[in-house]
């Protein structure tokens, strides 16, 4: 049985059954879509001074109002989706590629470099993302790069110790050793016949690294770390909007109800795709 083939078949059948995950699939790919073409579509110039009155209430022309520069925040909003969710990914996707390797090879070679593999992540597993994020920016200044090598170090230890558990249980597994008895090298074994058998475990633990990710970035566009202006992030707009809280609660209204919006939805598809998973639990995939 193949993940790849069966779990679109057990996502939709789990979809049908409970409709917030559905609601979390929706919402994702809304705001996906929205970050990826957003600036295709008839919402203003995001850094355009002057569209309207500074710190514009909502209204019909301008749905989220005007920030203090009277630019529209609507596009700002929309670059700021881009920009998080763009960051957030990318960094993942490292952290995604590098745990998977260290930690199969931690959980099938077991012995030093098991110890050294699993030691090096508990140390880094003791840094906050935060202080991390002071100690990048130091060396290599504020901006994205910066926050994406954050993301990766503070996700990577929970992503090598999720793999390095799920590669132990499959080690031991019989079709393992028969190809290990059949001469097949120990790079064979784990790239043909232990990743497959823990992509379930590494796509649902991608998501869950996701919507951390996005905290992260918040987070240190929130302190000035991440994305500079004049470009913008969802941190990092509601750090512009939380200076002008009580005269115009909109602007970190809006931004932070789209990045709640975005992190619940990140949850919601990894819950779905733990709960359809969960049947091939046990069960081999070559």
């Amino acid at each position: 049985m193949s993940v790849w083939r069966d779990s679109p078949r057990l996502l939709a059948r789990l979809w049908r059954r409970d409709k917030l995950s559905f609601f979390g699939v929706v919402l994702l790919v809304v705001l996906v879509l929205l970050g990826l073409f957003g600036a295709y579509l008839p919402l203003g110039d995001p850094t355009k001074i002057g569209t309207g009155p500074r710190l514009f209430a909502p209204s019909w022309h301008l749905p989220f109002g005007t920030d203090e520069l009277g630019r529209s925040f609507l596009p700002r909003v929309v670059q700021g989706i881009r920009s998080t969710f763009l960051i957030s990914a990318i960094a993942v996707v490292i952290t995604a590629v590098i745990g998977t390797l260290l930690g199969m090879l931690s959980g099938y070679f077991r012995g030093a470099s098991d110890q050294l593999i699993a030691r090096g992540a508990d140390i880094l597993f003791a840094f906050p993302a935060l202080l991390l994020g002071l100690l990048i920016a130091a060396v290599m200044g504020p901006g994205e790069i910066s926050v994406v090598a954050v993301i990766s170090v503070a996700t990577l230890p929970l992503f090598i110790r999720v793999v390095r558990s799920v590669t132990l249980g499959v080690a031991g597994r019989g079709f393992v050793t028969s190809a290990e008895v059949a001469g097949a090298s120990s790079w064979r074994v784990m790239f043909v016949h232990i990743l497959p058998n823990i992509m379930g475990a590494v796509v649902v633990q991608l998501s869950y690294a996701l919507s951390i990710g996005m905290i992260i970035e918040s987070a240190l566009s929130f302190l000035g770390l991440g994305v500079q202006p004049p470009d913008a992030s969802l941190g990092s707009l509601l750090r512009q909007g939380s200076a002008y809280l009580t005269i115009a609660p909109w602007l970190v209204l809006s931004s932070g109800a789209v990045l709640s919006a975005a992190i619940m939805s990140v949850n919601l598809v990894g819950d779905a795709v733990r709960d359809a998973l969960e049947p091939l639990k046990g069960r081999s995939l070559t």
